[in-house]
């Protein structure tokens, strides 16, 4: 059964039409209603002249005008209530089954009205009819079933639907939170997806690149691309590729600090760290000149070899005899222009060779002379005896560094295969073999090392040198610990582990030994390999000799 529900200001009209009629009309609602006015007094006595005790939900009376006139009350004005200061309603009378069924449809509003108000404690905007009349008859069964389990005391009712108020509250809440929650993870998620789409895609790094030239023992040039943090293993490795050399290890790349300060590349560190200057320059040069080239397993290796000790005679760097100069100039004749013959070779063709950095018409003579007694010989056995005449000088792959004695005497401290050598004046004056030094070690500018006691002695000795600056005493040092690592031992010491407060520095060699590497040279196979020989560095002459 429905019927239409008219707006607030009719219904107020009504009830004040119907005002004085009410105890003469429902004698049982007249009894009624006391009892709804001490429920409503004891839930809130502070509200009772701003709101109406709403309907109870029970059927007791008939009447739906009267229901009509308490419902709009309690909605208007509750909607001016805070949530925490309404409660719920007690219904504490029950009424038969049959009497529920004539409940008009005023009343279902009535009802429904005032559970929405109990149990959201937020008073709603009026609904339209059709969703009125809808609701109405769901909450007509659920009033149904509520009455069935009323209790008939007015003093346990109104505890038990306070409760259920304040944990629907409660729930209420917890809704609102995770509502609340849910739109700020949406924000979130949109206002990441934003910021993603507004940050450009990172293009992929650009490789800087760094030209580097480097200068070969045959006077030619070898230039590439090297990547800025690269090692100064890769650069090593391309040139020996360039130069189709396998026996490297007794190679290396020097760069120049000044035109006196020199320093080998380190093969385990970045390039950039070592040279500071740009473009990057080196010079392909012998780093470990082999005590016996004769073990070399390769011609082309050999060859290398000849041409570095070229350019040490021809500089001086490698000082000679007369009768070395010129036997050592007629093997190179031999292994670059071939036996002798008169008609091409006239008495001025050796004048375009440079043996000697003071090169004389009587040395020229003597060259000549001896070249003619090498008919037959190879290009490779020329360079071979070459060798072997070269590897006797005293100066023979001997780094020299310029150093003082203790009493400020000006000397050259010369590293080799065999130890450590000490020369005055181009004269040797000492001579410290490996074996015989116990340590090396540098401080600042000074450079020492620790001697094992003569047979006479009975304590340890130190000898101490200066040298320019701290930087060439760390140099010779390091020159040093490569010579006797490589020479000396069967492979390289691993570097001191790190640990807390070490003093001293921790450089190793981390190359090959020469046992390595005579080890890795019988296992080469591959035939021998062709190589161009150039002519060695010509100078012109002046008339006048």
């Amino acid at each position: 059964m429905t019927t239409e529900v008219g707006s607030e200001t009719e219904v107020k009209k009504d009830s004040e039409q119907l005002g004085p009629d009410k105890a003469n009309d429902n004698p049982e609602e007249a009894s009624e209603t006391p009892e709804n006015q001490k429920s409503g007094e004891a839930s809130s006595e502070e509200a009772q002249d701003s709101s109406s005790v709403p309907a109870p939900t029970s059927q007791s009376s008939p009447s739906s005008q009267k229901k009509e006139k308490a419902s709009p009350e309690s909605k208007g004005i509750s909607r001016f209530l805070p949530p925490w200061l309404k409660k719920q309603k007690s219904y504490t009378l029950t009424e038969p089954k049959d009497e529920a069924k004539k409940r008009t449809t005023g009343k279902e509003q009535v009802i429904e009205e005032s559970e929405c108000q109990t149990a959201e404690g937020v008073a709603q905007p009026k609904k339209s009819l059709e969703e009125a009349a809808a609701e109405n008859q769901h909450n007509v069964k659920a009033d149904d079933k509520e009455e069935k389990h009323s209790v008939s005391s007015a003093e346990t009712q109104p505890a038990k639907e306070d409760g259920k108020g304040t944990e629907v509250e409660k729930v209420a809440e917890e809704k609102e939170e995770k509502q609340e929650e849910k739109e700020k993870e949406t924000k979130e998620v949109q206002t990441a997806e934003i910021k993603t789409e507004n940050i450009p895609q990172k293009s992929p790094r650009k490789i800087k690149t760094v030209q580097c030239k480097v200068m070969l023992l045959d006077g030619t040039e070898y230039s590439c691309d090297l990547e800025k943090r690269a090692k100064g293993q890769v650069l090593f490795d391309k040139v020996c590729e360039h130069l189709n050399l396998l026996e490297k290890d007794y190679f290396g790349l020097l760069f120049y600090e000044n035109s006196e300060q020199k320093n080998w590349l380190d093969s385990s560190k970045e390039i950039k760290r070592q040279i500071r200057s740009l473009p990057w320059i080196f010079t392909f040069n012998v780093k470990f000149y082999p005590p016996d080239p004769s073990q070399l397993t390769e011609d082309i290796t050999r060859y290398f070899l000849c041409l570095q000790l070229r350019q040490d005679i021809a500089s001086g760097r490698l000082p000679c005899s007369f009768v070395t100069h010129a036997l050592l100039g007629s093997y190179t004749l031999q292994a670059e222009l071939g036996d002798h013959d008169p008609e091409e070779h006239r008495s001025d063709y050796i004048s375009e060779f440079q043996f000697a950095p003071n090169q004389t018409q009587e040395m020229e003579e003597k060259v000549a002379e001896l070249h003619k007694t090498h008919r037959g010989l190879t290009p490779a056995q020329a360079d071979s005896q070459f060798l072997e005449n070269a590897k006797r000088l005293s100066m023979y792959g001997v780094d020299l560094h310029h150093a003082k004695d203790s009493e400020g005497v000006d000397i050259m401290l010369g590293v080799c295969a065999n130890g450590l050598l000490i020369y005055k004046d181009r004269l040797r004056i000492n001579r410290f073999a490996w074996p015989k030094i116990l340590k090396i070690s540098y401080k600042r500018s000074n450079f020492y090392i620790k001697v094992r006691p003569a047979e006479l002695e009975q304590f340890e000795s130190t000898i101490g040198f200066k040298l320019p600056n701290h930087r060439a005493a760390k140099r010779l040092w390091k020159v040093c610990v490569e010579h006797h690592t490589f020479f000396r031992l069967v492979s390289p010491e691993q570097p001191p582990k790190a640990k807390f407060l070490t003093l001293g520095s921790k450089f190793r060699y981390s190359g090959r030994t020469q046992a390595q590497t005579r080890q890795a040279s019988n296992l080469i196979d591959r035939p021998a390999p062709y190589f161009e020989r150039t002519s060695s560095k010509r100078v012109s002459r002046s008339l006048d000799g």
